[in-house]
């Protein structure tokens, strides 16, 4: 007699998948958090958001603030970046940029400017499809292609808005609210999953794993 194969128990919602796993707790992921500063700094890009958090305003050094980077803008960006290095994919945007000075002229082109413009970075043809069919589909969901509104909208709601673009996972949404959006999310990859295997019940990558992450 042949046996059924087990069913595989299913993924738990909680907010703890793994009460009783001990590591990573919140006092060593902020001890990292503080060696890495330590050693490199804290990044000018966030100075800003930081003494936002600290109750300041940034008028109040003596450095004008910049502005901080179109959400949009990052999303592409981070997108670019799949596959390839942060170098390469920021040289492609610059690029995508200097072709198209503006989003809708890139969702109006018809031939393979677009392609041509990123292809750098790697994909070209893929990454393409996916900016154009995004950049249409914001523009006909919103009426105009302009993401700013994400501030204003909770993690979750992020998630959700941003992930219904094809191309779009949980590690580019995840870039996305940390680094552009300044939201409490970490961006779980296969090297992040490597570094982790002794806090990780999960061997690979995995929705599980990034939700323990």
């Amino acid at each position: 007699m042949t046996r059924k194969p087990k069913r595989k128990p299913p993924v738990s919602q909680s907010p703890e998948l793994y009460a009783d796993h001990p590591s990573p707790s919140p006092a060593q992921c902020l001890a990292v958090r503080d060696a890495l500063l330590e050693f490199h700094g804290f990044p000018e890009e966030f100075a800003p958001f930081r003494l936002l958090r600290l109750g300041r305003s940034p008028e109040d050094t003596d450095v004008p603030p910049s502005p901080p980077p179109a959400v949009l803008d990052g999303l592409v960006t981070t997108l670019l970046s799949q596959n390839t290095t942060d170098a390469i994919s920021r040289r492609a945007f610059a690029s995508l940029k200097a072709a198209f000075p503006t989003w809708d002229q890139v969702v109006d082109e018809e031939g393979k400017r677009l392609e041509d413009a990123i292809r750098c970075g790697g994909l070209a043809a893929t990454k393409a499809a996916r900016i154009k069919a995004m950049l249409r589909a914001v523009r006909e969901r919103r009426g105009k292609i302009c993401l700013e509104y994400l501030r204003e909208l909770s993690v979750d709601e992020v998630k959700s808005e941003l992930s219904r673009f094809k191309g779009i996972g949980p590690k580019t949404v995840a870039c996305v609210l940390m680094f552009y959006l300044q939201k409490d999310d970490f961006p779980v990859d296969t090297h992040v999953c490597r570094n982790l295997f002794h806090s990780c019940p999960y061997q690979k990558l995995s929705l599980t794993c990034v939700m323990h992450m």
